[in-house]
This record gives structure tokens, C-alpha cells and sequence, in this order.
């Protein structure tokens, strides 16, 4: 469930705070732990969503086409569907409703919810079972950047739709007016505003909404007599002290009436151009307006169900979407992680082409809320007017861009850089017609990530309706690569770096790409991107690339990084190069050289992991971030031979590796023998391949080189050569003449023997002549001449 903005101290688990809407909001508590349980309906049932595997009986045996049956035939299989499962697990369950074939709500009576989901997980019907968790707006936190106001109006008006670094040095401004010189939108792609629903009598909106849906299907919380149906109008929010005294409020403040969703649908798409009131982001783009929101809180599965519909996918007892969204907006959330049911849903949208939008929430820096942290979401955080992270924004990797969510800077007086925007003057009920129609100001003030996202959401409509065949991955990726870089550092004195989420508070302070996402949102660019990729749809958007060489550099090995591979489109040109240093993981100090040319460099001085960020811009004012982290090692080896480095022909070597140095925290995934120099008859190795030796026999006279090549689990590579010189076979021969054993010498091979053995026959003779007659003076045997 999705709760309001003013939470006590005992909130509900799974709370996130949604940006809120006005200044009397309070501050927000800290929400629950995950597997806390909360009230799931006003008679305190345990709520659970129930998805069945493909292959269930369950299914069989009741079977459920949400296109071709009534509501009253849905709701009966449905319920036929909880009551075999109760059946099964001995309690009374019932059905709530159907979020597709598979998936539906369960209810049953003293039992946790937690506990219920534990129990139907088990059955074998069923692919998963999960808590049906309370959401809510996310409200403004009581941080101390945002006092009371005092005003009637914003000075700076719609400061966060112009040309960034105005005259209030807005650097967070988004340039709408650049995406409106491509286009204002067309009434052919939908935007959809999944909130507290709207007030469509509001001046500055009329004939904006095509027909919406309203999914609460709680009474209570509802607020408008009845569950579903299709008035998906807003009839205020509000908590009475009454009100709290119901288990289904337990958690909640009591407040009066928000106009949330009446304000993220202005900024959206507000009527603009007419003389009246604001601007919104998308002027011609028609608004579908779905309720999932009501008293304090909203059901996850009202939520998925609205967003399924939302898309044009079918929900079990509700009649089909005529005018489905190509984006989505959801400035609501709670705390946790993604869970299953969420990321299906989430999943099936995007594969059907829609893109969703959520806001991260307002939670002081702590982590993205969901459903923004599910995969393919574009979840948007927050910042100020200068680009510092606000400081009720939430960070985490889950987020892709920022963008303006309103901060005053004062502590007394009128607010002056609020989020203006649509709302109504009613406290509990709306006041309607023109007498009710009114706007945020710098007294009652609009800030959170709630405010935020929309006007990411209004301009990827902008980006649709330049370019209609863009797709949901494609979309993300011109968002960020198009996004404008943060400030730096030592733009603000005193602020801090933001950090990843700790579970502890962090308010204001400067971006980074692992906390903030790409950058802060550039309407302008990303609308001429989206353009630019229909007119060349074979080169994409900028994208930032690094290569380093060596990839995986040694100890005081110089690296070369170089951002040519970056893409851009054919008609762009990159304006500037700035590279970083992320981390030096402590073997860094910082570059050699330039850090604004395509190619950088530095030394790192020890083993460990550096990470380097680069940025670069084209001339249209696109700018795309990336890192890469460099692992640094020790990778050598040597090699032996045996019996040694020169031997006879026909003499078997072996091959040893020997001397092996790697670094401690890696290992050896590796080893290769190969011969690089044939000779001596040896050409190719065979066995032995990723042993620690090899036997080689040459034949033949000359020499060759084995080559040991060892790779480590970083793909990092070292070689040693052996190279053995290989003599020629030699014949010896006995006193008698006959052939004998083999040798060998170093002269030219059996022709030399018989010469010696002939000179020594030849002394054998004269001796005995001398012997027998007379001295013999000279001659070959007694070295005179």
C-alpha cells in the first residue's frame, strides 16, 4: 500500500515518500524493515499477490480470459481459485483482484501477511507469493534547507523549464525551450499519470486528459464510496483524526488533502501557449490519467494492475485500455528492494514499448526506493537549482539522471526555488471549477523527486514524438548520454561528495555517476538526440568509451587510456574530452599528462585496481560518462630445460616452467606450450598442453624454441622461450671396422673418425718398424716435422 505524506513514527514497511506536493507537509519517518507486516485492508486481512506457474492444475481447472469475460465471470474464478488454495493449506482465503491470467490478490484472516506469503510459496501451483505492501507519496522531509515561506509566489517562477546558469545561476535547468524548437509534442503519444488521480476541471488543464481508470479497490481508502471504476478523478486525500483511528491507517498522519497527482499531471503536460498559468513539458501530448493512490496509501497490486493497464495490457475485470501510454510516471515508492511481482510487471511493459518513469524518493540519500530500482525503470533523483544533490533526494546506481526537485536556500520568506505546478484550493474535497483552480507558490511550495521525474517523463513524450520508433533501451540510453555533467567538486565549499546509501542521512551533496546517475537532465538534447537517431539510425547516440593499454598493466607500467573508440552521430562532432581519476585504489596519484585530449596517461606504482571516469561533449552540447576500473598485477615465468640447452639428435628435452610470478590475490587459469622457431625437426607439440612440463625428442641436426604461455583469471598473459640447439647423429666404429655405437663430435661426423683411425694405424706400423730396426726421426706420430 501507498501511504500519505505525514508519517508518524510507527510507519507502515515498504513507505517510501513520494515528493509531496505542499509546505504544511511534515516530515517523513523512517519506514519499516522489509519483512515487517502492516494492515493490508480495512478489516486488518493479511493481503498477499499470487503468481501461479504456467503449468498450475490450479490454472486448468479454473481458467481465466481477461479480454473475453465479464467482471462478475473474472471475480468468480478468481475467488473459485482462492478458495482451492485455502482449501489446500486449511484456512479461508478470498480473492481480492486479478492483476493478469496468473497473478491475483489473496486475502485471509489471523494469519501476518508475511507469514501467508511464506506458507502459499510452498504449494506447488505456485511460481511465487508476495506481501501486498503499502506504498506512498513521497513526502517532503523536514530537512533544515527547507523552512517555513512566506510569499504568494515564486520569484523565479518556472525557473527549472529554461536555459541553465540564468541570472540566479540555475545550473539544474533543464532547457525545455530547446526541446520545443524540435517539437511541443503530438496528440499520438500518451503520457500516463499513475498517482492520487486528477482534478480534470482545473483550468490549465482541461482538454488535456483522455479517459483514465481509477484501480483503488479499497473503499477506505479510496475515499470516493466504491472501489474500482473509471473516474479516475482525485476527490482529495486527506486523513482525519477519525480516519486514523482505523487499522487500515495505522501509521498514517492526518493531513489535508495533497493534489498530488493534479501536480505531477501539470508538469507533464499542462495546456502552455494560451496566456494562462504555467507551461507544462509536453503541450500536445493527451494525459491518462490512473489512480492508484487514495487516503494516505496505495496496494502494490492496485499499482501494478495501473500500470499494466496503463500499457495497454489486459487486468482481469477491467475493460480494455483505448488509448494506451508510450511513457509511464510513478512519483511514488517505498522502501526495499525490487520484488518479483514488481519486476514482472515491469518487464512486461517495457517489452510491450512503454517507458517508465519513477521518482527515486525523499528519504535523505538513503537508497532508490521501488519500484524505481526495478530493472529497466528510469528512476530520477533530485537536485538543487546549482546541481548538488538535494537534500531529501535518495542515490543509489539504480538511478539514471537528475533533475530539478525544488529547494528554497532560505529559512525565512518565500521559497525561492520551488517546483510551481497545478493543484486545487481544497483542504479535504476539492473545490471545483475555476474558483478551485490554482498553483504551488513560494508560500505553498512543491519540492521532492515526485516533481522531479515528471519532467523527465514529459520529455521523453518530447522524445517520442520526434522520433516514434525509438525503443524503451534506446530512450534511457539518450537521456543519459544526452544529460549535462554535474558541477564539481570544488564548485561549492564545504559540501561533500555524495556517497553510496549507508542507511545513514546525507543531504546536500555533489554528484557523482554511481550516485546520481549520467548527469542532470537536458530536455533540449535529448530531444535533438532522439531526432538525430531517426534521421541516421545507424550510428546512435554519443557513447563514451575507454581502452587502456596494456588492458592489464604491471607495477610501473605506463597506461595508455584513449576515448577514440567513443560513438557519435555522423552529423556531430566531440567538442571535449575531460578524464578523471574515481579512485586511485592507493597506486595512483594522478595523471602524466593532459586530462582534456582523446588519449591520457599514468603510472601506477603498485599491485591493486585504479578507476578512471571520462566525459565527453559534442557540439550540440551532448555529453556521455563512463569508467573503467584497471586491475594492476604480476604476471612472468620462466622455463627450463632438461637435460640441457644443447643436445644430440635423437635426445629426448625436457621442457619445465620454472620461476612462475603472480599476484597474490590472483590465479593461474592457464598454460600453454606452442612452438614459436621450428627447426630440428620439430614443428607442432602434442599432450601436455596445460601441464607444468613437455618432453620434446628432436630428429634432425639445428635448432628449435618452445614457447610457454600462461594466462592468469584476469586474462592477463606472460611467455618464456627455451631455445635448444640440436646436433647431428654420429656413427662410432669398432677395432675391427664394423659399425658400433653412436656419438658425436664436433667436427663433421663419421668422415672424421675414419681419418683418426687410419693416422692411427699408421704410428701403430712405424712404432713397430722402429721397434724392430732403427729410431724413426720424424713424423705425424711423435709431433716433429
Amino acid at each position: 500500500m501507498f501511504r500519505s505524506t505525514k508519517l508518524p513514527p510507527l510507519s507502515l514497511p515498504f513507505l517510501l515518500v513520494i515528493a509531496c506536493t505542499v509546505m504544511p507537509c511534515a516530515a517523513s519517518t523512517p519506514a519499516a524493515t522489509e519483512d515487517a507486516d502492516a494492515p493490508s485492508s480495512s478489516s486488518g486481512d493479511a493481503r498477499v499477490i499470487v503468481k501461479f506457474k504456467s503449468e498450475a492444475v490450479m490454472l486448468r481447472r479454473h481458467a481465466l480470459s481477461v479480454r473475453a469475460m465479464t467482471p462478475a465471470a473474472a471475480g468468480d474464478v478468481l475467488q473459485r481459485r482462492a478458495e482451492t488454495l485455502g482449501a489446500r493449506h486449511g484456512r479461508t482465503m478470498n480473492a481480492g483482484r486479478g492483476i493478469n491470467e496468473r497473478t491475483q490478490v489473496v486475502t485471509a484472516s489471523n494469519i501476518s501477511a508475511t507469514e501467508l506469503a511464506r506458507q502459499l510459496s510452498a504449494d506447488a501451483d505456485v511460481e511465487y507469493a508476495q506481501v501486498d505492501h503499502p506504498r506512498r507519496k513521497l513526502a517532503v522531509p523536514n530537512d533544515p534547507l527547507f523552512g517555513p515561506a512566506q510569499g504568494v509566489s515564486p520569484a523565479s517562477g518556472q525557473w527549472y523549464l529554461k536555459t541553465p546558469g540564468g541570472s540566479g545561476g540555475q545550473l539544474s535547468s533543464i532547457d525545455a525551450m530547446g526541446a520545443w524548437d524540435v517539437t511541443t509534442g503530438t496528440s499520438s503519444v500518451v503520457m500516463a499519470v499513475l498517482d492520487t488521480g486528477v482534478r480534470t476541471d482545473h483550468t490549465d488543464l482541461a482538454g488535456r486528459f483522455v479517459s483514465g481508470y481509477d484501480m483503488v479497490t479499497s473503499a477506505a481508502i479510496a475515499n470516493d464510496g466504491n472501489g474500482r471504476d473509471s473516474d479516475a478523478s482525485d476527490p482529495g486525500d486527506y486523513v482525519t483524526s477519525a480516519d486514523i483511528q482505523n487499522v487500515i491507517f495505522q501509521g498514517c498522519s492526518q493531513d489535508n488533502s495533497s493534489w498530488h497527482g493534479t501536480m505531477v499531471a501539470g508538469l507533464m503536460g499542462a495546456a502552455s501557449n494560451n496566456g494562462v498559468g504555467m507551461a507544462g513539458m509536453s503541450w500536445n501530448s493527451p494525459i491518462l490519467p490512473v489512480r492508484v493512490l487514495g487516503k494516505c496509501m496505495g496496494y502494490d497490486s492496485d499499482i501494478m494492475a495501473g500500470v499494466r493497464w496503463a500499457a495497454g495490457l489486459a487486468v482481469p475485470g477491467v475493460p480494455a485500455n483505448p488509448n494506451p501510454a508510450k511513457v509511464l510516471n510513478l512519483s511514488l515508492g517505498g522502501a526495499g528492494s525490487c520484488t518479483t511481482a514488481y519486476a514482472d510487471t515491469m518487464a512486461e511493459v517495457i517489452q510491450a514499448g512503454a517507458v517508465v518513469v519513477a521518482a527515486a524518493g525523499n528519504e535523505s540519500g538513503h537508497a532508490v526506493s521501488a519500484p524505481a530500482n526495478c530493472p529497466g525503470v528510469i528512476a530520477v533523483t533530485g537536485v538543487r537549482h546549482t546541481g548538488t544533490k538535494v537534500g531529501y533526494a535518495n542515490v543509489g546506481p539504480e538511478v539514471a539522471l537528475a533533475a530539478p526537485a525544488g529547494n528554497c536556500v532560505n529559512e525565512t520568506g518565500e521559497c525561492l526555488y520551488p517546483i510551481l505546478s497545478t493543484r486545487n484550493r481544497g483542504t479535504q474535497g476539492p473545490v471545483a471549477g475555476a474558483s478551485g483552480s490554482t498553483y504551488s507558490d513560494g508560500l505553498h511550495y512543491s519540492a521532492g523527486t515526485s516533481f522531479a521525474a515528471p519532467m523527465v517523463a514529459g520529455t521523453v513524450a518530447l522524445m517520442f514524438s520526434a522520433n516514434p520508433e525509438l525503443t524503451p533501451s534506446q530512450v534511457k540510453s539518450l537521456l543519459q548520454s544526452s544529460a549535462r555533467p554535474f558541477p564539481g567538486a570544488g564548485s561549492s565549499g564545504g559540501v561533500p561528495t555524495c556517497t553510496a546509501p549507508t542507511g545513514l542521512d546525507q543531504v546536500e551533496c555533489h554528484c557523482t555517476a554511481t550516485t546520481c546517475g549520467a548527469g542532470m537532465l537536458d530536455a533540449g538534447a535529448a530531444v535533438r538526440a532522439a531526432l538525430a537517431l531517426a534521421a541516421s539510425p545507424q550510428h546512435g547516440p554519443l557513447t563514451a568509451d575507454i581502452a587502456a593499454t596494456p588492458l592489464i598493466p604491471a607495477p610501473n607500467e605506463t597506461v595508455i587510456l584513449s576515448a577514440a573508440r567513443t560513438q557519435h552521430d555522423s552529423g556531430r562532432t566531440i567538442a571535449s574530452y575531460s578524464w578523471s581519476l574515481l579512485d586511485g585504489g592507493g597506486i595512483v596519484p594522478g595523471f602524466i599528462d593532459s586530462t582534456t585530449s582523446v588519449t591520457a596517461s599514468l603510472r601506477p606504482t603498485g599491485l591493486g585496481t585504479f578507476t578512471v571516469g571520462l566525459t565527453v561533449t559534442d557540439d550540440l552540447g551532448g555529453v556521455s560518462t563512463t569508467q573503467l576500473s584497471v586491475a594492476v598485477t604480476t604476471l612472468s615465468v620462466e622455463v627450463t630445460t632438461t637435460p640441457s640447452s644443447t643436445v644430440d639428435a635423437g635426445t629426448p628435452v625436457t621442457f619445465s616452467l620454472n620461476n612462475l610470478q603472480l599476484s597474490p590475490d590472483r590465479s593461474l587459469a592457464g598454460q600453454a606450450w606452442s612452438v614459436p622457431s621450428a627447426g630440428a625437426g620439430v614443428s607442432v607439440l602434442s599432450g601436455g598442453q596445460g601441464s607444468d612440463s613437455i618432453t620434446v625428442t628432436p630428429s634432425a641436426a639445428g635448432q628449435f624454441t618452445v614457447r610457454l604461455t600462461v594466462t592468469d583469471d584476469l586474462g592477463k598473459q606472460a611467455f618464456a622461450d627455451a631455445t635448444v640447439i640440436v646436433n647431428a647423429s654420429v656413427t662410432a666404429y669398432g677395432a675391427d671396422g664394423t659399425t658400433g655405437s653412436t656419438g658425436s663430435t664436433g667436427g663433421s661426423g663419421g668422415g672424421a673418425l675414419s681419418i683418426l683411425w687410419s693416422v692411427g694405424l699408421l704410428c701403430a706400423t712405424l712404432s713397430l718398424a722402429w721397434m724392430q730396426r732403427r729410431p724413426v726421426r720424424s713424423g705425424p706420430c711423435n709431433g716433429h716435422r
